[in-house]
């Protein structure tokens, strides 16, 4: 009896080490592609595909609502969500550059300059994050929605979705946002 309780005691310390650990990174991991780079081609186009997919459509035969009608192009919606899911987790990688090396702004005096992004991300990061996470959050929302075709809930998402995403913008690109916003608190770090 008192082996059995040595070995289940000695099992359950391996298995609260193996959950208190950080898991170990991945030795062949690179980080290859900017914040720019991952907005433009993977978040912004799935995110038009979340909000074109649902909407308002006024013509000659009145008002209707305009929504995804058959199982591709439902699929389509779904898969947006899931590369904004996972984009959403690219975006949290510390130590991404906010833009490839030499860029520009392409509207200086209406967005910064990439460095200066850079270093309110470096300063602001758990803002940062916390906005992708939210984008993350919503995505998910958006993944459920198109998983039971329900749109009134990917048109809530999608409203939400451009919260986010607005907020993140004005807190990191636009100059004019006297403050950065707020995306909710960040889960406490253990």
């Amino acid at each position: 009896m008192i082996r059995h309780l040595a070995l289940l005691a000695a099992a359950a310390s391996m298995v609260s080490d193996a959950f208190a650990a950080d898991p170990p990174v991945a030795a062949n991991r690179q980080m290859l592609l900017s914040v720019q780079e991952i907005m433009e081609s993977i978040i912004d186009p799935s995110a038009d595909v979340l909000w074109t997919a649902v909407g308002t459509v006024v013509d000659n035969k009145g008002f209707h609502d305009a929504l995804p009608k058959t199982p591709a192009q439902w699929r389509g919606v779904r898969n947006a969500a899931v590369r904004i899911i996972e984009g959403s987790n690219l975006l949290m990688v510390p130590g991404r550059p906010a833009a490839p090396p030499g860029t520009k702004s392409e509207v200086p005096g209406v967005e910064l300059e990439p460095t200066q992004i850079a270093t309110l991300i470096a300063k602001n990061r758990r803002s940062f994050d916390g906005f992708a996470l939210t984008l993350q959050q919503v995505a998910a929302e958006a993944l459920r929605a198109a998983d039971s075709r329900n749109g009134e809930m990917l048109m809530e998402a999608g409203g939400r979705m451009e919260e986010a995403c607005e907020g993140c913008h004005q807190s990191f690109w636009y100059p004019y946002a006297n403050s950065t916003q707020s995306a909710g608190r960040l889960p406490a770090r253990r």
